[in-house]
């Protein structure tokens, strides 16, 4: 890489992905040190490294793919995303759920890579149209989302499938569609709620209203309910222990106390509650942080989308900021209890093959925006520069 191209890498996204990841791996060890693994090359830590690196070179591949390969690309791939959420019918559910499909060792995660197929395809779409700043110019970008989404719910994967809207959301706004149109859709999808409601599952219910009567900071010490509110339950008795002043103090332990056992009651404490993990780890301080790269990762993604002239560039940073911050918004809501338990994980810290390469991925396109950013943006941002590759 030249020292020009070297100098306009944007070095805190990256940079705060990098810690992120680093934080995850040592979250996930902490969990294979009280699940009391010895081999240190056998625990779930050492195979999140061997994924990390993966993602690395997928965050490198996608920035130095040029954007008009992207744009051939992007329906292509989105094709190919529609095509794998339908092939994971074929296989046998495992947990309750069809989300996954199995290649030899290893289970791929189709869900996780439709994000940001989809998110090419509707950037692809918007850089090319502007009857998007109609109403009936929005019904494509809609069914562009609409359709994955669809398939995920069915899986079912209630989590996964609540971030594209406000990756739509974000993109339609980057792309200049009007906000009385927006909000018009915001509002039919707030009226459909009810709808949604009704077509939840029993256990779904039970998650959102556990939300509603979940038990005090005083009532922690108590057993943990059965059934409805247990996941809360369990996450909150993590946190406080080690994020609140707990036994574990507010700056966490390195110690295998014996209240520490508590995160091992967890369900899937390395992959949706790793941040519980991280609480009972580092305390305050290692959730603030967590917190504050997410931000920074974040903004990171939109200052790149604020800088870049070209729609689809754009438009794409603008998307993988909404996805990064969608997710944690999302996932560290629902281990405090302010959201339902909906089965999310916290990107670039949770275990996870398929969400980590995606994640670098994603970082890449943000990468790859940025390097090629020529030309500044008009003064309105929600407008059409001139026709050009950033």
């Amino acid at each position: 890489m030249s020292p020009i191209l070297w100098s306009r890498v944007p070095w805190p996204t990256a940079l705060s992905a990098v810690a992120l990841t680093g934080i995850g791996l040592l979250a996930i060890g902490r969990g294979d040190v009280l699940a009391g693994v010895s081999d240190v090359g056998a625990g779930y830590a050492a195979k999140q490294r061997v994924w990390a690196a993966f993602a690395a070179i997928a965050c490198l591949a996608t920035a130095a793919i040029p954007p008009k390969m992207l744009k051939s690309i992007a329906l292509p791939a989105f094709a190919a995303a529609i095509g794998l959420l339908i092939l994971v019918y074929a296989f046998p559910a495992r947990n309750g759920s069809r989300r996954w499909i199995p290649l030899g060792p290893v289970l791929l995660q189709p869900s996780e890579f439709a994000k940001l197929a989809v998110l090419l395809a509707l950037a692809r779409y918007l850089s090319h149209r502007r009857d998007h700043r109609t109403v009936l110019g929005l019904i494509p970008p809609f069914l562009l989302t609409v359709v994955p989404v669809g398939l995920i719910l069915k899986e079912p994967d209630l989590g996964t499938s609540l971030v594209f809207l406000p990756m739509l959301g974000a993109v339609l706004v980057a792309s200049g569609a009007r906000g009385s149109h927006l909000g018009a859709a915001a509002a039919l999808g707030l009226a459909c709620l009810p709808v949604l409601w009704l077509g939840m599952s029993a256990e779904q219910r039970s998650r959102v209203t556990a939300v509603f009567t979940q038990h005090s900071l005083e009532e922690l010490s108590e057993p943990a309910p059965r059934g409805d509110g247990y996941h809360l339950h369990r996450s909150k008795q993590v946190l406080a222990l080690g994020g609140a002043g707990g036994s574990a103090g507010w700056f966490g332990t390195a110690e295998e106390a014996a209240d520490a056992r508590v995160s091992l009651q967890l369900p899937a404490a390395r992959t949706d509650f790793i941040f519980c993990l991280v609480a009972e780890r580092f305390g305050l301080p290692g959730t603030l942080s967590v917190l504050g790269l997410f931000g920074l990762l974040t903004t990171g993604c939109l200052r790149v989308a604020a800088r870049c002239g070209d729609p689809f560039g754009r438009m794409t940073a603008t998307g993988v900021g909404a996805l990064f911050g969608t997710q944690a918004v999302i996932n560290t809501a629902m281990t405090v209890g302010l959201m339902p338990i909906t089965g999310l994980a916290l990107p670039l810290v949770s275990y996870g093959g398929s969400s980590l390469v995606a994640c670098g991925a994603a970082v890449g396109l943000v990468i790859g925006v940025a390097i090629r950013d020529r030309v500044e943006v008009r003064p309105d941002p929600l407008h059409f520069g001139p026709r050009f590759d950033c």
